[in-house]
């Protein structure tokens, strides 16, 4: 009597730690992108706290500017609202505007149309192409800012002549205004402009860079005394920092779409996420080695096997695919056994006459064995598997 060993059940389900080692390198990446997205948070928070204020003695603020000019009696008043900074515009006021592209286009077009008749002076600090169209029409912000920071004034203001080298390298213009003074070009384009009223004596100054009001920057080149020139002339200054709580802003958002109120960083966090996607698609995607053999979790039987296939062939109704299988595998046994190389086993020209010479029996007969069409039901094909087993076995008989 023979007992058959059992063999412990094997789950072939992942266990804890094989979850983990696939998971660790997406779980580390992400971990390492939040890090850097809180990193990059932070220092962006604390770089731009109290920048351009002209009451912040931070790095970027402006505070320094401010106290020079309270000391040649210019008077400096912040103002955070489109209102304030209209009903404040006149001959006598200088109009600093901090963050012009932060104004929506309603906000520039009605801020433009009181500073253009005010008689005073608004200076615009580094305006791009989505606010100086509106704000300075007739100028143009180019794409493509300057790679040098330390320009020469190279024009006849006498404010940028006086002040020599300064740091205005930023964004670059150009203009169509023939009485403009185009200053401190980079590559033929202007980083400063001053544009005539066409009404009265007010001007609007066009700033490429906020580097010389900075407050770590004011005493490099000629930046304090550009800045003190450009500010104090007329004996006050109001300094538009526009914010969130404008109620013209507020008004207006009615008009944004859904872009517009996000902030403007967002376009690049997105376009990081789809590159890290992207990167962990291509590296779980990778390329896989040989194949590993590996042992079975579980033991199966060859006639468990050979039984499952039969049912699967029986409940699709395949007895051309049986009866193929069966006299295919018939084939390659019995080609050996009569001298018949395998390679030619499924060739009747070679294979038939070596077996009927070595069992004298009839090729016609054996060819419709063999070769013959497929069984037309279960019965026949119950029938074609005895005769075959027959067959081989006959052949096999020494």
């Amino acid at each position: 009597m023979t007992t058959e060993a059992t063999l412990p059940s094997t789950s072939v389900s992942p266990t804890t730690r094989q979850v983990w080692t696939r998971a660790r390198g997406i779980a580390l990446a992400l971990v390492i992108l939040l890090a850097g997205a809180v990193a990059i948070a932070v220092i962006r928070s604390d770089a731009r706290h109290g920048t351009l204020d002209p009451r912040s003695s931070d790095a970027q603020g402006s505070r320094a500017v401010a106290e020079l000019l309270a000391d040649r009696g210019v008077s400096t008043r912040v103002v955070t609202t489109l209102d304030e900074a209209r009903a404040a515009a006149g001959p006598d006021t200088t109009l600093l505007v901090a963050v012009p592209d932060q104004l929506t286009e309603r906000q520039q077009t009605s801020l433009h149309s009181t500073t253009s008749e005010s008689g005073g002076r608004t200076l615009l600090v580094a305006p791009g192409s989505w606010s100086v169209e509106r704000l300075a029409p007739g100028v143009v912000a180019d794409p493509a800012k300057s790679l040098d920071s330390a320009l020469q004034p190279d024009c006849d203001l006498p404010e940028a002549r006086r002040a020599g080298t300064v740091d205005t390298g930023g964004i670059r213009y150009t203009t169509t205004h023939l009485r403009a003074d185009s200053c401190y070009p980079s590559e033929r384009l202007a980083t400063l402009l001053r544009i005539p009223s066409t009404s009265g004596d007010g001007d609007t100054v066009v700033l490429g860079a906020p580097d010389i009001l900075y407050n770590d920057r004011l005493d490099e080149q000629g930046n304090a005394s550009l800045a003190l020139q450009l500010l104090g002339s007329r004996p006050h200054l109001v300094w538009y920092l526009p914010s969130l709580s404008d109620s013209t802003a507020a008004d207006s958002e009615g008009e944004r779409d859904f872009f517009d109120l996000l902030p403007s960083g967002w376009l690049w966090g997105t376009l990081q996420l789809f590159i890290a996607a992207a990167l962990a698609a291509l590296w779980r995607a990778r390329r896989l080695g040989p194949l590993v053999p590996e042992k079975l979790p579980v033991a199966i039987r060859a006639s468990e096997t050979a039984e499952g296939r039969a049912r699967l062939y029986r409940k699709a109704n395949a007895r051309d695919r049986a009866a193929a299988a069966l006299r295919s595998t018939t084939l390659t046994r019995l080609a050996p056994l009569v001298g018949v190389p395998v390679t030619q086993a499924h060739t009747p020209e070679v294979l038939l006459p070596a077996l009927s010479a070595h069992l004298r029996g009839d090729g016609q007969v054996l060819h419709a064995l063999l070769f013959g069409p497929p069984p037309g039901d279960d019965a026949a094909l119950i029938s074609l598997a005895d005769q075959l087993d027959a067959l081989e076995s006959e052949v096999r008989r020494p």
